[in-house]
Order: C-alpha cells, then structure tokens, then sequence
C-alpha cells in the first residue's frame, strides 16, 4: 500500500463523508486506490501525467475549478510552487487539507513551517515520506499567489514554477545562438517552455509556421502571452505524442528536459529525440541542446543518418542531425 493509502487507513488523513475531494498534481503513478473515484477531482497541469487520469476515468482539469470539500495535495519541485499550492487548496477548501511528499520533495521542512502558522496533525511517516493534515479555515494567505504570471527576462511573462522562470536558460541561449540565420519553413519547438526560444527561431529567415508544444500548463499559458506571432500555433501537449495535423515538419528544435522530478532521467530526453524523429520528413533536420555529459549521440545516430555537433562549451553541446531512418 502507499503512503498515503497508509496515512488513510491510520486516520492521518480523514475523509469527508460526501463532496468533492480534489486532488493536487498527483503522478500519473500515484495511488489514488483508497479514494472513492466518483468524488475525486484531480488537478493536474503536466499534460502526460493528465492524459494517464483522463484516461482511467477520473475527471481531470489542468487548473482547480469550484469548491472543495476537502484537499490532498502533493507537492511540486520549487519551494514558491509548493507554497502557491497549498494556499490555493486551502483556499478553495470546505474542510481540511492533507499533504503528502517525500523528504526530496522538502516535506519536512513544509511540514515544520506549516505547524508554525496553523492546526497541523502529527505527521505519518513512512515510504521516505510524510503525509499530514491541515485543520479547515487555516489563514495560509502568507503563502499565497495572486497572480502566478509575473516579469520575467528579457520582458517576458513567466510562472511560478514552471522551467527557468528567473532567467533565459543557458541551454536554450547556446542553441538559439548555434542556429542559422535562415531556418526551414515549417518547424515544431518541442518542450517551448514560455516560448523564449520560440520567438528566436521566429526572429529567423524563411520560417512560414512553427508549432509550439509544451506539457506545463503554466509555461503554455505564459507562451501564449508572449508569443502573439500569427506563424506560431501554440498546443498543450504531450510532446512525445504530438503529430502534426497534416504534413511533417522541416525542423525540429528542441531543449529536451531530462527529468520530470528531482531525479535525473535521460530516457526522457532519448524519448524527445524518437519523438522528434518520427514527425520529420526524410529529409528534415533536428537541432537540439543538452548538458555535456548527457550521453544523446548515441541515440540520434541511431536515429538520422547525419550527426555532429555544432557549438558547445563544458557545460553544452548543440547537436545538429539530418536525414531520419526510417524505423517505425
């Protein structure tokens, strides 16, 4: 059983009777098993982990809507999103708010802030985890966001959250700044983030449409703020996934992410390159930038006939490759 399965059964997390329970950010391999499925509405704004809800039947919305009988949240990477969270579920909550997170997840230190500002339960501990409740009425405005959107570099609007939001990712810099000055016509931006890089390969010759495809809702919604380009069309997708409505693309530029937790995965970004692959015509080009010791060459020679890298320093490397096999 998980944790928080455990924390139900031992009384950590009590369950209202009736009304909705919604639930914040799960994975799509969270255990939901202890929770009645009718009343359960899970907020989840990562589009992959949002298809695999959909997909089993529970109802799923990237933002929260409506009122709440009670919250089970779990937590996000940055400390500002985790807070932002909290205070918005305890914000739109009839009843209590349990939260459940690992110790990388900073629960620990969620938990001993919270006790100083509200009515907490004792923490349940177990799985490398905790998993608490908060009593209902806790006053967390001290935490909350009025606006998730804020300035961001370069005059940008950017989220609270969401992937490089302080600053211009140095990845996305070196590759914007290793692309030609002429691009090919039609191009996918796969992983566009709040669409810095976008509006570069916009600034460039020759480009007649571009597709930007983003998994955060809250990065999505940033991109469609800033880039109002009427080339660019804008999806809230799962880019391993996306195919193009009609024919395949010239390019595909990409900074692929490597983990969706704290955890480094680098299959994830071997999944972007497959993905990008496949929607390219045979004679299409993928530009892409990655931390130096990501070990991607390998899997793009297997992928395209052409490989080299075209810039780099000792933290990047910008590879470019051409010509698709065709495998699939």
């Amino acid at each position: 059983m998980s944790r928080l399965s455990l924390a139900i059964d031992a009384g950590y997390v009590p369950l209202p009777d009736e009304g909705v329970i919604a639930v914040w950010g799960p994975s799509a391999d969270a255990d939901l098993a202890a929770l009645p499925q009718d009343r359960v509405s899970i907020i989840q704004p990562f589009k992959p982990d949002y298809d695999a809800w959909a997909a089993r039947g529970y109802t799923v919305s990237p933002l929260p809507e409506g009122r709440f009988a009670h919250s089970i949240v779990f937590l996000p990477r940055a400390k500002d999103a985790i807070r932002a969270r909290i205070a918005d579920a305890a914000g739109r909550t009839d009843g209590a708010v349990s939260v459940d997170g690992l110790k990388v997840e900073s629960v620990e230190s969620v938990f001993r802030d919270l006790r100083k500002m509200c009515d907490v339960t004792s923490a349940f501990s177990k799985q490398h985890g905790k998993a608490f409740t908060i009593s209902a009425g806790a006053d967390l405005s001290a935490w909350a966001i009025d606006d998730p959107m804020q300035n961001g570099p370069d005059g940008f609007k950017t989220s609270v959250g969401v992937f490089s939001a302080g600053a211009v990712d140095k990845g996305s810099a070196a590759l914007a700044a290793a692309l030609p000055t002429k691009l090919p016509a039609k191009i996918m931006d796969m992983g566009s983030g709040w669409g810095w890089l976008s509006a570069q390969i916009l600034k460039r010759d020759n480009v007649v449409h571009l597709d930007m495809v983003e998994a955060d809702h809250a990065a999505h919604l940033c991109a469609a703020h800033n880039v109002t380009d009427e080339r660019a069309n804008l999806h809230w997708a799962d880019a391993t996934r996306f195919k193009p409505e009609k024919a395949l693309y010239d390019a595909v530029i990409s900074n692929p992410p490597f983990h969706t937790s704290r955890i480094a995965d680098p299959a994830i970004g071997r999944a972007f390159l497959a993905a990008g692959a496949s929607v390219l015509h045979p004679g299409g080009q993928m530009w892409i930038v990655a931390n130096r010791h990501l070990p991607y060459e390998g899997t793009l020679s297997e992928l395209f006939a052409d490989v080299k890298e075209i810039a780099g320093d000792a933290s990047f490397k910008v590879l470019h490759a051409r010509k698709p096999r065709r495998r699939w």
